[in-house]
């Protein structure tokens, strides 16, 4: 790990951002040149005080869900994310579709999205980033680790995850969740983590185990359907989805139709925000 040069290129990067490149307000009186610790810190779902470590060469090692977290905040390039790696101390990730990292472009249609839930999910329905709507609605996964990271994991083997939906959908979730994940292990392959989650879920999930024999496929995330949300009630929302290239990662939009019950909710969310949902130091 090479603290000076890590410390020095999250600085340059910081100051070469402005807040508008992040989906953030300008504000009055901003004196700082770029981005302030504290904004990176919030975008990277991480303490302020210990980014600020980070860039004054006081903290350990991160890991590589940090330096994961570090380089969607700070927009880096493909390029710039692998240099990111290298000098702290880390293998950079052999391929795009095996990492979480997301694209500047994908994220720059992200960060317009501010007044509607989305957010950016793995082939695997790992969710890499997700506006303070989208928190507030599904809650907030950045403190999940291994395979509790997917929503088709937490879906088989926590009750909890399928409460968001009304129970009479939730047969058809289910099998949506298992052909989605059908597509990702077809793509991966059975040696690839589409493969170990398959395996993982064959043994903790008859139901998935079943659904799994069936063979259906579909790379379908698009939809209609009502989301239960427990301060707010039932909300009819329709999902759209913008996949990578790769077809790794989906950036996913919900809305409510115009003027009903439905929009209004949405706009409730807006103002119940992620008040609830602290971030962790790592």
């Amino acid at each position: 790990m090479d603290r000076a040069a890590l410390a020095d290129f999250l600085r340059r990067r910081r100051e070469a951002l402005q807040p508008q490149d992040v989906g953030l307000p300008l504000g009055a009186r901003r004196r700082a040149h770029g981005l302030r610790r504290e904004e990176v810190a919030s975008l990277a779902v991480m303490s302020t005080d210990y980014y600020t470590r980070l860039e004054q060469q006081r903290a350990p090692r991160p890991s590589e869900h940090i330096l994961a977290s570090l380089a969607r905040a700070l927009r880096l390039t493909g390029d710039e994310r692998d240099y990111l790696y290298r000098i702290a101390g880390h293998n950079a990730p052999t391929s795009l579709s095996n990492s979480p990292h997301v694209t500047p472009a994908l994220l720059r249609v992200f960060d317009r999205l501010v007044d509607t839930p989305a957010l950016i999910l793995t082939d695997l329905g790992e969710t890499l980033v997700q506006n303070s709507m989208a928190a507030a609605l599904y809650g907030d996964t950045s403190h999940l680790t291994g395979f509790a990271r997917s929503s088709v994991y937490r879906w088989f083997t926590d009750p909890a995850a399928r409460s968001l939906y009304p129970e009479a959908d939730r047969d058809r979730q289910s099998r949506i969740q298992v052909a989605n994940l059908r597509a990702a292990h077809g793509i991966r392959g059975p040696q690839s983590r589409a493969g170990e989650l398959v395996q993982a879920l064959s043994r903790a999930s008859e139901e998935f185990a079943e659904l799994w024999a069936r063979h259906e496929v579909s790379q379908r995330f698009e939809d209609h359907k009502t989301l239960v949300h427990p301060e707010v009630g039932a909300i009819e929302v329709d999902c759209q989805a913008l996949f990578t290239e790769d077809q790794s990662q989906v950036l996913l939009v919900l809305t409510a139709v115009p003027r009903t019950e439905d929009a209004e909710k949405l706009r409730l969310l807006a103002v119940l925000g992620q008040d609830r949902f602290a971030p962790s130091e790592q």
